[in-house]
């Protein structure tokens, strides 16, 4: 099976080089990883392990950095003689966040060969390696594992359906074998790695709560954006594919008064941007172009950048949260701990914290432009329900932040 799955890693990496010469993102996943090797010796070579250990943090991408980030940052607090190395898979967290300063060094993860794991814990050498969320990549694991390596895995989520806890599922537990402890985010998760005989996890919920409170606390001001609002009631689409977008062009067309509308999707190539404003059939204004002059009479702005859409909630009076037409729902917790009413598709069961939501009455699902429009207009001419449901949401975040200090408590434990 080994075998099997490094000849899967290889095919796949061919398959993204050839992909790179037409797809820009693809083109980035491949030129951030040459060179690699020469560029993390030239960093690491004057650095002293012994009086200057390294911790690996790895994120998939921006959204898994996001909610990693605080531990990240309390680790840079408690820990200063640490140098933290930061790794991304994808080019959507490496090329927003190639210059967060809370990082010693940034660097695309490697393919997951054989070679590529032992040459990069050859030279790395961490003192202990944090994944967040899940990126079980089974020659990384393996080779830390074999070197004595701790690693821990932060914000976790197992569910039934995945492979490890199948009848054919032998080889990938034995992945898991080489974590030395799960911080999972709900009890389910923590049942099911008991179920498979993993013992080595607790529940500590998570992080992406503590993420969202502190930008509610530092609430950045955006000038432009604000002069856009004008104190009107705002719908933000957030995280939108094509598919949440047939059902919030209709509303857009024919808007409630007083109401402007900012629409963030969640891809933002020049391909899928011009896809959406040649269907929106109304005035926009694209946030890359904003200024002054053109702010004035637009009712709809197009965010076609990465990396803010998390602080722009400040802003809503409402707000839908893309996927759930898809595989399913993007994070809701960004727009809650602003006290926003969220609205999605029909595919979120699975997320636990939409599913709470929906029975707590602070988030809505939808299936129809129609369905969305008579929801939003009951909220917005009710202020003392629009009120409630905002409590609802921000008392939520409050009772599910403090996965941190959990983790980090558990961290001051170990021989670091």
């Amino acid at each position: 099976m080994r075998v099997v799955y490094s000849l899967a890693i290889f095919l796949y990496g061919l398959a993204i080089r050839l992909t790179a010469i037409f797809n820009h993102k693809a083109e980035l996943w491949v030129k951030g990883r040459q060179g690699i090797f020469i560029r993390l010796k030239t960093v690491l070579k004057n650095i002293d392990r012994n009086s200057t250990p390294v911790i690996w943090f790895h994120a998939s991408s921006l959204g898994e950095f996001e909610q990693g980030r605080p531990v990240l940052e309390a680790f840079r607090e408690n820990y200063p003689k640490y140098k933290i190395l930061l790794t991304f898979f994808s080019p959507s967290g490496f090329e927003i966040r190639k210059t967060y300063p809370k990082a010693d060094f940034i660097f695309y993860l490697p393919l997951d060969t054989p070679f590529n794991a032992s040459r990069w814990v050859e030279l790395v050498q961490p003192r202990m390696v944090i994944f967040i969320k899940y990126d079980f990549w089974y020659n990384f694991l393996r080779k830390l594992h074999q070197n004595k390596i701790p690693v821990y895995f932060i914000s976790s989520v197992f569910r039934p359906g995945q492979h490890y806890f199948q009848w054919y599922g032998h080889w990938f537990r034995h992945q898991l074998d080489t974590v030395t402890w799960f911080f999972v985010q709900n009890n389910d998760s923590a049942n099911l790695l008991r179920s498979i005989g993993k013992n080595n996890v607790s529940v500590a919920g998570d992080t992406r709560f503590d993420r969202v409170f502190s930008i509610a606390l530092q609430r950045q001001p955006f000038p432009l954006v604000e002069k856009f609002c004008a104190e009107k009631k705002i719908f933000i689409g957030g995280s939108t594919w094509k598919e949440d977008e047939e059902i919030i062009l209709p509303f857009i067309l024919n808007p409630p008064p007083n109401m402007k509308f900012i629409l963030a999707p969640h891809d933002t190539s020049r391909e899928r941007i011009e896809s959406l404003t040649n269907r929106l059939k109304r005035p926009y204004l694209l946030y890359s172009e904003m200024n002054e002059q053109s702010l004035a009479g637009q009712d709809v702005l197009i965010v076609d950048s990465i990396g803010i859409l998390s602080r722009l909630y400040q802003y809503a009076t409402v707000s839908f949260i893309g996927g759930g037409f898809g595989a399913g729902i993007h994070n809701i917790q960004e727009p809650v701990t602003f006290g926003v009413p969220v609205f999605f598709g029909p595919r979120y069961h699975k997320f636990k914290e939409a599913s709470e939501l929906v029975r707590l009455g602070g988030a809505f699902s939808v299936q129809t432009s129609q369905d969305l429009e008579k929801k939003v207009l009951e909220i917005l001419s009710d202020p003392d329900k629009h009120k409630r449901i905002s409590e609802i949401c921000r008392h939520y975040v409050e009772e599910n932040r403090g996965a941190t200090p959990l983790i980090m408590d558990f961290i001051k434990t170990l021989p670091v």
